[in-house]
């Protein structure tokens, strides 16, 4: 039985960036309603609208994680430790974007699955074997064939993405050698219960994982957690590393049980916690248009940092349009001169002098706070301030 707890109204696809300004409308399926549920058997959060995947996974996808230098750290430290721990024959990775993880790896080692094709064909140009496909079973019956057994499957930020987690676990169960280890990585729905951050929630994270629930749909695939990393990207993640049952070559680390009696002890496994939670994004709503209304009334101005599908979920529930911000600058060129999905804000390519005469920073790439402010000391050095509404709305 699943219930609802959170309703953050319509929303646009949070990665459909518009080319001009338009309204959207329900009719042309252009928004879609956003209400979050919790399983109170498997103790899994998801959102209730499944959008098709062709419809967010394309060749026009414009997140590449290489743009971000936190995330480009995290990887050449990631393919160091599989390395030293699992040192795979053949190492696969599903969603590998634009090869900001699999560039560290050997081009005979490693195999990349991207169902968008303008980022598959990064990494194809690289030299990696690259199949521009959707991870099914018969992709894994394909790439098993010609490779045989892989060693290590790796997936960040792509389990979360796939409706069907019965055919995701079941393929990739079918693709392991029987000591192969599969590890992904996903938002901590702890941390984002912790900070209050709504914006985990859109329409690519059909799910936010929580360990409780991942040990309960792992149990059904015969699969066990053996070791769990708390990371710090995208505000708070959990690194998993999964085996096969049968597998004994690796031992249960504590780290499994202190993460979920942790969890536990936050009562995640209680629908009053998900209750308690909605409301203080109901406040955090109010809080932030109170703040930006306060900065506006004073003729102050404030840009947008970071058009990211994060911001794209803030802006839209707590309706936040061209009155606040100005307009949002990003790195990623994809984004460039287009539009925030639903609120038709601009986004310009990202240039220091865009923020000269800027008063305020709302950080729509929140998560990646520490690198902001580290490249942006000249903008606080002549007393610019930046705006969160993470994990509470403030200006700071």
């Amino acid at each position: 039985m699943i219930k609802k707890f959170l309703d953050l109204g319509l929303q646009p696809l949070a990665n459909n960036y518009l080319i001009n300004q338009k309204k959207l409308s329900i009719k042309n399926n252009e928004l879609y309603k956003l209400e979050v549920f919790f399983d109170l058997k498997t103790k899994l959060v998801s959102i209730s609208k499944k959008i098709p995947k062709n419809k967010m996974f394309n060749n026009k996808y414009p997140y590449k994680s290489s743009m971000s230098m936190t995330m480009t750290k995290s990887f050449k430290k990631l393919h160091k430790d599989i390395i030293k721990d699992f040192d795979p024959k053949l190492f696969l990775e599903i969603g590998s974007n634009d090869g900001a993880l699999i560039k560290n790896f050997k081009k005979n080692k490693a195999i990349c699955v991207e169902p968008c094709n303008n980022l598959a064909k990064i990494t194809s140009k690289l030299g990696y074997k690259t199949y521009p496909n959707y991870w099914d079973r018969n992709l894994a019956k394909k790439i098993k064939k010609k490779y045989g057994n892989v060693d290590v499957v790796y997936a960040a930020n792509t389990i979360t993405h796939i409706a069907d987690l019965e055919n995701v676990f079941k393929s990739i169960f079918n693709v392991l050698s029987q000591n192969g280890i599969l590890i992904i990585e996903d938002p901590s729905l702890l941390e984002c219960l912790k900070k209050t951050s709504y914006d985990q929630f859109y329409n690519e994270h059909i799910y936010v994982f929580s360990a409780i629930a991942v040990k309960n749909i792992l149990d059904k695939f015969n699969f066990e957690l053996f070791d769990i990393q708390n990371l710090q990207t995208h505000g708070g993640s959990l690194r998993y590393f999964i085996k096969n049952k049968k597998n004994k070559l690796y031992k249960i680390k504590k780290t499994v049980t202190k993460q979920i009696n942790k969890e536990l002890k936050f009562g995640m496994n209680k629908i009053n916690v998900y209750k308690k939670f909605s409301n203080s994004v109901l406040k955090s709503k109010f809080k932030l248009l109170k703040i930006l209304k306060k900065i506006k009334n004073k003729n102050k101005t404030i840009v947008g940092y970071g058009a990211t599908a994060k911001s794209t979920t803030v802006l839209n529930y707590c309706k936040i349009d061209n009155n606040f911000i100005d307009y949002f600058v990003d790195t990623t060129p994809d984004k460039s001169n287009k539009f925030m999905p639903g609120k038709n804000i601009k986004i310009y390519k990202y240039n220091q002098k865009l923020l000269n005469n800027v008063d305020y920073i709302f950080l729509g790439a929140w998560n990646f706070k520490k690198e902001i402010i580290n490249k942006e000391k000249k903008f606080k050095k002549r007393g610019g301030k930046f705006i969160s509404h993470v994990p509470k709305p403030h200006v700071f």
